[in-house]
């Protein structure tokens, strides 16, 4: 039977609760009890945490339609989230910090990126603890679930959120295709739906487009249906590479914005906690907070910080640190009426979302067009609540995610002044995640991009630790900017002319956006599709002669290159829209090897040959640009070695015949 063990947690006051219960179904040793470093062995708790908050609270009325949830006897908002706690058994041999990892969509990916491990929703073997980076420095790892809809798989973290009751509202659904369906359902990536309220009406309207802001054709009624409440269905079918959207009543949403609440109540518990009563066992409160989020996660923390959630009920700092991954400019839908967390806004699918919304700068900025005055930080917190962050983002983000938005002003014409407490690093010529190696191409004209910038995650999540800890200055920003002339619309790129390749003619915009009167008061909105105002002057990053990202961290691949790395791909024909960019996908285009071949195909690039005598020299350039970004502290100096094999694996695919 699995061991049930609740902890009774008291709250200060009545009016103040946060986290009131654990129940803990395992507690385990990690590989048998394995010492790591100083911290010696660690232990694996994971179960359920409940919370309760009072809706009355001002930290917690941002929380969209917290009043429509219901009360307990003392006047309390209950749900719950899943957990997964990582922790040295001793608590006192560890560093006195919890490192929370935001999970996308219910997974865990920080021992992946951290510990150079192999991916796992429940990490039990060596392989899935890496080199074990983490432990060996004292971390305590946390996973807590704050969404909800995922479908239902094991070992992926929830969040049990309160229902509403007789609340209704629209929901607009949209999906492109990459290949011919003849149904789909109304959700994001089949996770669970907003159930269509009226699936007979007759006045319910599916359109079609083919560009973002293009005309809507209106499909005929009698030429689709809805089965089951959330599935479409189509006659004819639904063809890829086309926008198609539905627009329906729904009712009865969860509140979805106490995964907020959640996480800051299962942080703040584990900084503060101290002995709990009714335990049986003392619970040592940690010194210090970081979280880490990437992509979907990342937009959640900046969603966090917009909102408030770094400071607790009790007027205390929730996260010292915060390291954003691949966020973009963006936020998320993860505080409103009817939230599809899911959805992620990109350049030709999901299209229009509530992600890529004003404001973008940590400190307050102006919308010319709206006259709005908001920043992320500045929207709730006051700058003793700010935590440390370091904003990462590769190229994609440039051209998919209107990353320029975070550090120029709205005008386009200027940087904009960054917080203190803020850093911000482009990791040039990256993609969204980089690409498995050797670069697979599936649905897209170009090989995806294997630029391996997350090794720097882990110098970054020393320096952010020094920054707090020791109050050491952590390496300068370093990213593309206005006034060294390394930004640049889409259409002024000097991308080099290489044979059978495309420069994208589209990117991802972002607007404007009126979802209606009370979005950003209420997060309800009344006005789906959004109305668009005029796009805000996104940028991307001006290239060198071989089309590679100016004014980031360039990687060694990208300082000693063997190919043309890019942020941007487009889509394959074969799964439609050839046109647009490729969701979340660089580009990896390699050099001819030699003079000849380069001659031959009218390649303007110069090949491999004329740029080394030989795979010792790239090697040794390599090498020596690898400790380079070492010794700026962007790199550990001990992966110097690693990534360098990596390096030499490189070379031999790139001059292998194709």
């Amino acid at each position: 039977m699995t061991k049930r063990l609740l902890l009774a947690l008291c709250a200060a006051t009545v009016a103040q609760a946060g986290l009131v219960r654990l129940d803990i179904k395992e507690r385990s040793d990690v590989l048998d009890g394995q010492a790591f470093g100083n911290a010696g062995a660690y232990e694996r708790l994971a179960g359920k945490a409940y919370f309760a908050v009072n809706p009355k609270l001002a930290v917690n009325q941002p929380i969209a339609d917290i009043d429509k949830a219901p009360r307990n006897k003392d006047g309390m908002v209950e749900f719950s989230s899943d957990f997964y706690l990582v922790r040295p058994k001793d608590a006192k041999k560890g560093n006195g910090t919890v490192l929370y990892e935001v999970s996308n969509r219910g997974g865990k990916t920080m021992v992946l990126h951290m510990n150079r491990a192999t991916a796992s929703l429940d990490p039990r073997t060596p392989a899935d603890f890496g080199d074990g980076f983490l432990m060996n420095q004292g971390y305590t790892l946390l996973w807590l679930g704050w969404e909800f809809d995922m479908p239902e798989a094991p070992n992926v973290v929830y969040l049990y959120p309160p229902p509403t009751q007789g609340v209704q509202g629209i929901v607009r659904a949209e999906w492109t295709l990459e290949r011919k369906e003849t149904r789909h359902m109304v959700s994001d990536r089949n996770f669970k739906p907003y159930t269509v309220m009226n699936p007979d009406d007759p006045n319910l309207k599916l359109t079609v487009r083919d560009l973002v802001e293009g005309p809507r054709t209106t499909i005929p009624r009698g030429d689709w249906h809805v089965e089951n409440s959330h599935t479409v269905v189509s006659n004819a079918g639904f063809e890829p590479g086309r926008i198609y959207e539905l627009v329906y009543t729904s009712q009865n949403p969860p509140v979805a914005g106490t995964g907020l609440a959640a996480v800051r109540d299962m942080v703040s518990w584990m900084r503060y906690g101290g002995y709990t009563a009714g335990a049986p066992e003392p619970v040592a409160p940690l010194k210090h907070a970081y979280g880490f989020g990437v992509s979907q996660s990342g937009r959640f923390l900046r969603t966090m910080m917009y909102f408030g959630f770094n400071r607790d009920e009790r007027e205390r700092k929730v996260f010292d640190a915060l390291l954003v991954d691949v966020a973009g400019g963006g936020r998320g839908g993860f505080n409103m009426r009817f939230s599809q967390a899911s959805r992620d806004s990109n350049p030709f699918t999901n299209t229009l979302t509530p992600v890529d919304i004003f404001p973008y700068t940590d400190l307050e900025q102006t919308d010319p067009q709206t006259n709005l005055k908001d920043g992320i930080l500045t929207h709730s917190l006051k700058p003793e609540f700010w935590p440390k962050i370091f904003y990462i983002n590769s190229g994609y983000e440039y051209y998919g995610r209107a990353a320029s938005l975070i550090h120029i002003n709205l005008d386009g014409k200027s940087d904009a002044k960054i917080a203190p407490s803020t850093r911000i690093y482009s990791m040039a010529s990256g993609q969204h995640g980089p690409a498995a190696f050797p670069p697979p191409k599936n649905g897209t004209q170009n090989l995806a991009n294997p630029n391996p910038y997350t090794w720097t995650f882990r110098a970054f999540l020393n320096s952010l630790d020094s920054w707090v800890k020791e109050g050491k200055e952590p390496p300068p920003s370093k990213y593309a900017r206005l006034a060294n002339n390394e930004l640049t619309q889409l259409a002024g790129v000097k991308f080099p002319k290489i044979p059978g390749i495309a420069f994208p003619a589209l990117m991802h915009l972002a607007y404007p956006s009126n979802y209606g009167p009370e979005f950003r008061t209420k997060g309800i909105a009344s006005q789906e599709p959004p109305e668009l105002g005029k796009p805000y002057p996104v940028m991307v990053p001006q290239v060198d002669q071989d089309g590679m990202d100016l004014g980031g961290i360039r990687m060694p691949q990208i300082a000693v290159p063997l190919a043309t790395y890019t942020g941007w791909n487009l889509r394959s024909p074969e799964i439609g829209a050839p046109n647009q960019l490729s969701t979340q996908i660089g580009s990896f285009i390699p050099f001819a090897r030699t003079k000849a071949e380069r001659m031959k195909t009218g390649d303007p690039r110069l090949s491999i040959e004329e740029r080394y005598s030989g795979k010792e020299d790239y090697l040794q350039k390599f090498e020596s640009a690898a400790k380079a970004l070492a010794g700026d502290r962007y790199l550990l100096p001990g992966d110097v070695p690693a990534l360098t094999k990596r390096g030499a694996a490189e070379w031999d695919y790139v001059n292998v015949k194709p």
